[in-house]
């Protein structure tokens, strides 16, 4: 592996063109993200073509037919700048790393809660903004997911030569939050990568004990994994790449609440030290009426 480099963990610089074409310019968002010198565009971060209806009508579908299970592979949904930044920035986390080695697995992972360096740190911001993960939700059919900028499981992930990871689905719930595990989301930094290095991503067909789609860790390269009963994977076939050169990505998990969703009548509302009279003799006829007639009610009367 080369030498560590010395990044700086400042912030990224948003530009803006100077001077602005009228006065209003000034507050509008910046558009430049600089980071080491490198200027990426704030609207060329992501792809856009991949969110309007008819594009998430079609990956929807697209993830829906995949076999042996639901998932989604993608190529270039983020700026390559952008992955190049990330990829370099491996190298400025020496100490950022946990080694899991068992009769399974073999590879390194970033720990929990890390602190990471301005390109990485953008791609998770992005992944975990309310407009992308709606667009996971739209994709998936999963309401109300939450994501985990602590990073369980997830975060930056590095395999070495001879690494492999037994053929597994993940895990159901996050340890610490005890939130539902509703996907994964893992992006590749790989260039110039060769089937022949082994380290593929396999997707197992369970029922039949084969694996059934590789899909090869390619730089740029995303998968949508969503996670259930049948969706095993893994990468058996042990790494051998030229020169030690390891396998990289980022991943991140995505989440459900067992009460997203549902009502939650007074405990999703602000209690108020005093309250109007009025107030009060409402929340007494609540108590006392079956939730059914206070719903019908409330329909009947356009408070629904």
């Amino acid at each position: 592996m080369s030498a560590v480099l010395s990044l700086p963990l400042d912030p990224p610089v948003l530009e803006q063109p100077l001077p602005p074409a009228a006065p209003e310019a000034r507050f509008q968002p910046a558009d430049f993200v600089s980071i080491r010198g490198v200027r990426l565009p704030r609207t060329e971060l992501v792809n856009r073509d991949l969110f309007s209806e008819e594009k998430r009508e079609q990956l929807r579908d697209q993830l829906m037919a995949a076999r042996p299970f639901p998932h989604l592979v993608l190529d270039d949904i983020f700026h390559p700048a952008l992955l190049e930044l990330v990829l370099e920035e491996f190298e400025a986390q020496p100490d950022n790393w946990t080694d899991v080695k068992s009769r399974y697995e073999s590879t390194r992972r970033s720990v929990l809660g890390p602190t990471l360096a301005p390109a990485t740190q953008l791609y998770f911001d992005i992944i975990h903004s309310g407009w992308f993960i709606d667009w996971l939700s739209s994709l998936t059919g999963v309401p109300y997911l939450l994501s985990d900028p602590k990073l369980f499981g997830g975060g930056l992930h590095e395999s070495r030569t001879g690494a492999t990871f037994a053929v597994h689905r993940d895990f159901n719930r996050h340890r610490h939050l005890g939130l539902k595990n509703e996907m994964v989301f893992i992006t590749y930094l790989n260039k110039g990568w060769n089937p022949d290095w082994g380290s593929a991503l396999e997707l197992w067909d369970k029922k039949h004990d084969r694996c059934v789609t590789t899909v090869q860790p390619e730089f740029g390269r995303t998968i949508l994994l969503p996670h259930g009963p049948v969706s095993y994977h893994g990468h058996t076939k042990p790494l051998q790449a030229p020169d030690g050169r390891p396998r990289r990505s980022v991943a991140a998990y995505y989440y459900t609440s067992p009460l997203a969703g549902k009502q939650h009548g007074d405990e999703s509302a602000s209690v108020f030290m005093k309250t109007h009279r009025v107030d009060r003799a409402k929340a007494i006829a609540r108590m006392l009426t079956p939730p059914a007639v206070w719903m019908l009610a409330r329909k009947v009367t356009g408070r629904a």
